[in-house]
């Protein structure tokens, strides 16, 4: 047995290099709730982006469940956390503090026996195919073609951009945006929930028009109908796409049931870190569907290379730039694809702490 002996837990927000905003919220900064955990002379780095309540909710009540566990019991210690948080309610920050802590427990297990995570969690693949993310509607017009443009200038030929802020100019925004990225990549829409059916319907069309092949959450998530009847109804060669929001295995089983995406979504960092994400990724294996991670990509790089049924991972501009910021390690696409470092040990991922101890919170 190696006993978990320390946890540590810190949070840091970084502004961001300008307002940004989808088509319902609007932010100016993002916080990234980091947890540290040690055993047998190493430790393990995970981490969530989340309300600094996470990083309370980490140190009053999941420590003490993880801490003198054996730190190569990871599925056992999950089980254990999401019977102890019982009482706060699975959805939201519960969920998400689990995830930072799952992903730290998954890193220190394999800093112990010496290997890469993906390494440890089995390879389906070398690298992930990844989609430049942000485009968001604070930008001109000037800085979304520029944004995209130079995604795909990188070798990166999969860009996304939101939508939904202002119905009325999104269909010319869309089109602004196929002229900047040229013909050949594949252009990709968010809404975030933003419109009605009706709405994303008429969308839907005009979008198709400029070769939209991906229109995430055009109407909220919670509207199961509503995504079923955009994915019977979206023209031939559009995915409808969401599960971002989802916190635990019932939520994932209910949007799959009512056949409501063409491509399901996950994020480790709310759906209670790897240990969950990999159970999605068997759901849709059972459901014969493809899965698609949510942001932090550093964080989903390992996972998404350990499932053979991912079909690509988001490499979303504020975590990007937070996770170069933050950690040493942080590995950059090349032509398109992310590729786990197999000669740096779990995550691959380190703390600098000089640089971080400025954002913290």
């Amino acid at each position: 047995m190696t006993p978990i002996t320390r946890v540590a837990v810190s949070v840091f927000t970084v502004p961001t290099d300008g307002p940004e905003s989808d088509g319902t919220l609007e932010w100016t900064s993002t916080t990234i709730v980091v947890v540290e955990v040690a055993a047998g002379g190493a430790s393990g780095l995970g981490y969530t982006y989340g309300h600094k309540a996470t990083a309370t909710l980490i140190a009053d009540l999941l420590t003490p469940i993880v801490r003198d566990r054996d730190a190569m019991d990871v599925v056992g210690a999950w089980f254990a956390m999401t019977r102890g948080i019982r009482n706060q309610g699975r959805p939201g920050i519960a969920s998400m503090a689990i995830a930072a802590m799952d992903a730290a427990l998954w890193d220190l297990k394999a800093r112990l026996l010496n290997v890469s995570l993906v390494t440890l969690l089995g390879r389906a693949r070398d690298a992930v195919p990844v989609y430049g993310s942000g485009g968001f509607t604070s930008y001109s017009v000037e800085q979304l073609q520029r944004q995209l443009a130079g995604w795909v200038g990188r070798g990166i030929t999969r860009v996304k951009m939101k939508v939904g802020r202002n119905s009325a100019a999104d269909d010319d925004r869309v089109r602004k945006a196929r002229e900047a990225i040229g013909r050949d990549a594949e252009l990709f829409v968010d809404a975030n929930g933003a419109y009605s059916c009706k709405q994303a319907l008429a969308h839907a069309e005009t979008f198709a028009e400029v070769g939209v092949t991906w229109f995430e959450e055009p109407v909220s998530s919670d509207d199961l109908e509503g995504l079923r009847l955009l994915r019977d109804r979206a023209p031939a060669g559009m995915d409808i796409t969401a599960g971002e929001y989802g916190y635990d295995l019932y939520y994932f089983r209910r949007m799959l049931d009512a056949g409501a995406v063409d491509v399901l979504q996950a994020d480790a960092t709310r759906c209670a870190g790897i240990t969950g994400f990999l159970q999605v990724g068997a759901l849709c294996d059972a459901h014969n569907l493809p899965l698609s991670s949510h942001t932090a990509s550093a964080l989903h790089m390992h996972p998404c290379c350990a499932l053979g049924r991912v079909r690509h991972l988001e490499h979303f501009y504020d975590h990007e730039r937070i996770e170069r910021l933050l950690f040493d390690g942080a590995v950059e696409p090349v032509d398109g694809m992310l590729c786990p470092d197999l000669s740096r040990t779990g995550l691959g991922l380190e703390l600098k702490r000089a640089d971080a101890s400025r954002y913290a919170a």
